[in-house]
């Protein structure tokens, strides 16, 4: 009996609740309403009274409507009651687009690698094996006209018994001599070793490869090389140890042994993101700064944009050209640039005015008793603006924060 009664209690007094909230607020008709009107903040309930009060369904606080005198007649049942993806009542803040001159910078993160264009290949013209290795570990800095190594080569050694064979038994045939001259000259032999042979009339058993660069030396020979992807650096371990090259082994004619890079001309490598691509073009200025050397910042200007994204990458690359021997930017180091694109004259909003619907663009519209959804066209966003393209005019104002108006349980439905 106890549990009936205070259960009874507990329903007469919800009851008497429920009462004296409906002396307060009372359903009217919108288009006799006053100059003051209170609703109810959830547009399904539909509630509307001439006091203040709380929600006879939902027991939330109703929300004052304030109305100009030549508007109160034209208050419409049919534009209160829209659905909250139609139309929105806020007292929020309003702007509107304005027309401005932006000066684009658009920032970039990249590094810096060799100029493959600056790249020397070291090839063996001769087959045989190698005698000696003067050059003992990888990305080893070099000078133009460096000993390498030594060769020896039984093809070499044959055409030099040929030539002084021709030189004792008929130094008179001189287009022979000649013929023979240029052939171990064409197998890799230098002017001084040829001219060291005819005069000691001894043939020499090894033949010295040198350098015709100068600038880091990268293996070519087994697992591939910088030069074939110049932006990519070795383990850290990997770039002092010993060549996989060693003395007694054998290379074949045409080989490529080493490819010398000039650090002296570098690119800098800079990663550009697809909200950014249209304002970057080849010819506009760059200006880089070095992770490694801060205080070393230079500009230079855009050379390539590279008509494609590269494996696993899903930014445009573009290359800066310049000039490494006087900065000194050590290769592979991480650059930060600003690129100074052109002027953009249009019309722009902050971008927390425009709500994305995905493939659609949407502000919220000040009108005279609230805020409806239009939709929009934009073009790129720049720092906190966007630019309109169509859709709106100077004269329209929005909704300054678009996202605070939108209703997450409903989908959007825009006014063209």
């Amino acid at each position: 009996m106890k549990k009936i009664y205070l259960f009874s209690s507990v329903v007469l007094m919800v009851l008497l609740f429920a009462c004296n909230n409906r002396k307060n607020v009372q359903a009217v008709d919108p288009s006799t309403a006053t100059l003051e009107m209170y609703t109810c903040p959830m547009p399904e309930d539909s509630v509307y009274g001439s006091e203040p009060g709380s929600c006879p369904k939902c027991g939330m606080r109703l929300v004052k409507i304030q109305f100009d005198n030549n508007q109160v007649g034209e208050l419409e049942m049919k534009s209160l009651l829209k659905p909250a993806n139609e139309f929105v009542l806020s007292t929020i803040p309003v702007t509107t687009m304005e027309k401005r001159t932006m000066q684009i910078e658009v920032d970039a993160l990249g590094n810096v690698v060799y100029d493959t264009r600056q790249a020397g290949s070291v090839s063996a013209r001769v087959s045989g094996r190698i005698e000696k290795l003067y050059v003992r570990y990888r990305y080893q800095k070099i000078s133009k006209g460096q000993h390498l190594l030594d060769l020896y080569s039984p093809e070499l050694l044959t055409a030099q018994q040929q030539l002084l064979f021709l030189l004792k038994n008929d130094s008179a045939n001189t287009a022979f001599i000649e013929a023979a001259k240029e052939k171990l000259l064409l197998l890799g032999m230098s002017n001084e070793q040829l001219k060291q042979v005819i005069k000691t009339g001894h043939p020499s058993l090894t033949i010295a490869v040198y350098s015709d660069y100068g600038g880091h030396i990268h293996e070519n020979a087994g697992s591939g090389s910088m030069y074939e992807n110049p932006g990519s650096m070795k383990e850290a371990p990997l770039i002092t140890e010993e060549l996989t090259l060693k003395e007694g082994m054998y290379i074949q004619k045409g080989q490529s042994i080493f490819t010398v890079f000039n650090p002296d001309r570098a690119w800098a490598v800079l990663n550009i993101y697809g909200e950014n691509q249209s304002q970057v073009q080849e010819g506009n200025i760059v200006r880089i700064v070095s992770e490694a050397e801060p205080g070393k910042d230079f500009r230079a200007s855009i050379d390539v944009i590279e008509p494609f994204y590269r494996n696993g990458s899903k930014t445009l690359t573009a290359r800066v050209y310049f000039n490494n021997s006087h900065i000194k930017i050590p290769i592979g180091s991480q650059v930060k640039a600003t690129v100074f694109g052109n002027s953009k004259v249009g019309y722009w909003l902050p971008k927390e005015a425009v709500l994305s619907l995905g493939l659609d663009k949407v502000v919220f519209e000040k009108t005279a008793i609230g805020f409806v959804a239009k939709k929009i066209s934009t073009g790129f966003a720049y720092k906190k603006h966007l630019l309109v393209l169509d859709g709106l005019t100077t004269s329209d104002s929005v909704a300054i924060n678009a996202q605070f108006l939108m209703d997450s349980e409903s989908f959007i439905k825009t006014k063209n």
